[in-house]
């Protein structure tokens, strides 16, 4: 806050902080109605006595069902506030110490209610202490410090923007939100950040779609300290070994080290006073969950949530036509009846995908170049359906264990001299093998228009150690902006974009002391995980419907052990087979847990099928919506440029990026609508608004 008033008469100060409290509740209340179903069993805010610092919260309840286990959380004798989203694991044990090296009296057995104790004993140390999927703040009223913290790959999202106080007088105002739909009830304006959507900003840095909208990077803090300048820190990140250094250990050890920390991963996120299911699919990184959970619960009576030790485990999915070529319910099915598993799951088509795509839109609050999302979407209204709160997922291990094929090239571009002793790929086998990956990926990323398909070494792709995975992430670039964007936004470049989201210490690393392989995988985990895949695929999906999704690859004890690993033992090149193992290791670790099929099976990603016929529900509906006006009404789209792609995109005869560029431009215009986005424009244009 800000500005300058008269000052008021006892009475009038009284009868004024009263006022302003009422707008205040009154805003925050619409504000958590706007992300009520990211909790619907409760909605409490609280209010501090000058008006100048206000809390929400929306509460999916999880551990502790009581009214104590309520949010925000207080520490009165402290002046200590702060509300929690997600999950914290081992908090038993760190209660415990905290008891007896402390004289913080816990009111509540919820796993949240710790980071009050830890502040208090650690300060702003008590990050480190913190495992699991989680996004919170906190206010310390003495210290004058507001602090917000994202947990370490960007599972739980945060937002934050500055707006004006309301006040009339200049002042201004923090916003903090899990979702930017949040602040629209607390005076924001939302406009397009065209220079994000340009360079890929909204995927690559901490910008979203929306001018003066932010996020919270993964494994950061930021904090406001006197109601003065912002800050923003990181607390973790990502790290891997010396390249040059020579690991001794045999891969015995280190698929028995994956093995245990695996198992550790997943057992912990067991833990809850409901019951918990599983996201299961028809490849390796689900079914080694649901494997590992069925051994959990068998041979060591481990239990699921709250449900009985005894109870069958069980399973959600769903499952796409079977002629469409994306339907994989069939291996789950067979999984499932392998591991004795309940298996429940949702049939979809094109008519369903058709209805659920404008609310998918909505809460995923960004563009998607496919359907997976609202697969993704169905699915979480699967274990709603059954009465589940908490699911375990499979994401997040093609990123830690390398399982893409673009990491291919960049496996290949320098030998792996740390593990040569156990590397079966020999050096003449790995120049051959890079040639042809190298030629592979140009051949791909010239079909798709990605920069640098010429060969030519750019210098975003210098600044990364020449890295070719940077071209898989900015293949597809929806090329539909009107002409007036390229004047406005000079210089917009996708690559840069990613190459400048390091710091100099990690470039420094990527260049000098990371192998390749290495260096894709961190560049890769702080943009498309935490910007498509942790979001589109998981958070806003999954809490659409109230369902909690735990993350066992990103527990981050075992991302550190697993990043410390050799890269031949991520990809690794059979000999007998004549072809690369993607996750060879992650396959060797579970091999106990899953079926031989998918032991033996080849990467296949989950997707929704690509491929629709003309005048079907879909067609109709990208019609409807990509029309000339419409198009006109965001500002930034040329219509002569989209003109004919809806029509392009459908039938047997349809062209992939024809069907991606519709997707992006119907999905740009929901949003328009359902956040009254204004119409972008160059500069000393009139402006207009969706009504």
């Amino acid at each position: 806050p800000g500005g300058a008033s008269q000052p008021l008469q006892n009475g009038e100060h009284k009868a004024a902080v009263g006022a302003e409290h009422a707008k205040l509740d009154k805003e925050l209340n619409a504000s958590l109605a706007q992300i009520a179903h990211r909790g619907p069993d409760s909605c409490n805010n609280w209010i501090s006595d000058d008006c100048r610092v206000a809390l929400g919260h929306v509460r999916l309840s999880i551990n502790d069902l009581s009214p104590s286990a309520s949010q925000p959380f207080h520490s009165p004798a402290h002046g200590i506030h702060a509300v929690v989203n997600g999950e914290f694991y081992e908090y038993d044990e760190l209660r415990a110490r905290l008891e007896a090296e402390t004289d913080y009296v816990f009111t509540s057995r919820s796993d949240s209610e710790i980071i009050i104790a830890l502040y208090l004993h650690h300060g702003l140390n008590f990050t480190e202490y913190l495992r699991g999927e989680f996004a919170c703040v906190l206010w310390d009223e003495r210290r004058e410090i507001f602090v917000a913290v994202r947990d370490r790959y960007g599972i739980k999202p945060l937002f934050w923007t500055i707006q004006d106080d309301g006040r009339g007088q200049g002042g201004k105002r923090l916003l903090v939100a899990a979702e930017i739909k949040a602040f629209l009830p607390l005076g924001w304006k939302p406009e397009w950040d065209v220079r994000s959507l340009k360079d890929a900003g909204w995927n690559h840095d901490t910008r979203t779609l929306f001018k003066g909208v932010q996020k919270i990077r993964p494994g950061h803090y930021m904090t406001c300290q006197a109601f003065g300048p912002i800050e923003e820190r990181p607390y973790w990140d990502s790290s891997f070994p010396d390249k040059r250094i020579i690991d001794p250990r045999t891969p015995e050890e280190l698929i028995e080290g994956v093995r245990e920390r695996m198992l550790e991963a997943v057992r912990l996120r067991l833990r809850a006073d409901v019951p918990v299911g599983i996201y299961l699919s028809g490849g390796i990184d689900s079914s080694v969950i649901a494997g590992m959970v069925a051994h959990l619960v068998k041979e060591q009576n481990v239990a699921m949530g709250s449900a009985p030790a005894s109870d069958r485990v069980t399973c959600f999915s769903i499952a796409f036509d079977e002629d469409s070529g994306f339907d994989e319910s069939s291996i789950a099915n067979r999984t499932a009846e392998w591991l004795g598993v309940k298996y429940l799951k949702k049939l979809m088509n094109e008519e369903e995908l058709a209805k659920r795509f404008e609310d998918a839109v909505w809460h995923c609050e960004q563009h998607n170049p496919d359907f997976n999302f609202v697969g993704k979407f169905a699915l979480s209204e699967v274990p709603q359906e059954a009465g589940y709160k908490v699911v375990l997922t499979g994401e997040g291990a093609d990123e830690v264990f390398a399982g893409y094929p673009l990491y291919l090239p960049d496996y290949l571009r320098e030998p792996d001299t740390a593990y040569e002793a156990h590397n079966p790929l020999t050096e003449e086998e790995r120049i051959k093998q890079f040639a042809m990956a190298e030629e592979d990926a140009r051949e791909f990323y010239d079909n798709m228009g990605a920069n640098g398909g010429d060969g030519n070494i750019s210098v975003p792709r210098r600044m990364l150690n020449n890295i070719n995975t940077i071209n898989g992430m900015t293949a597809f670039q929806p090329d539909v902006f009107a002409e007036w964007t390229d004047r406005a936004h000079t210089a917009c470049d996708p690559q840069m974009t990613i190459a400048c989201n390091p710091d100099g210490i990690t470039r420094h690393h990527i260049n000098n002391k990371w192998h390749p392989l290495h260096s894709a995988l961190y560049v890769w985990s702080k943009g498309n995980l935490p910007n498509i895949f942790l979001t589109c695929l998981g958070d806003r999906t999954e809490m659409a419907h109230s369902i909690e999704a735990r993350t066992p690859f990103l527990d981050h004890k075992l991302a550190e052990y697993i990043n410390k690993l050799p890269p031949s033992v991520k990809l690794r090149w059979s000999t007998d087979e004549g072809r690369f193992v993607e996750k060879w290791i992650l396959r060797e670790a579970s091999k106990p847990f899953i079926t031989k099929e998918l032991y033996e099976r080849k990467k296949h990603p989950y997707s929704a099928p690509t491929r629709y016929p003309r005048n079907g529900p879909l067609h109709k509906l990208m019609a409807g919506l990509v029309t000339e006006n419409n198009v006109e009404l965001l500002g930034f789209v040329e219509w002569q440029k989209v003109k004919g792609l809806v029509d392009e995109a459908f039938g047997d005869d349809g062209s992939p990026k024809a069907m991606r560029l519709v997707l992006v431009v119907a999905e740009w215009i929901v949003l328009a609508q359902k956040f009254g986005v204004k119409k972008a424009q160059a500069e000393g244009t009139p402006s207009s608004h969706w009504r």
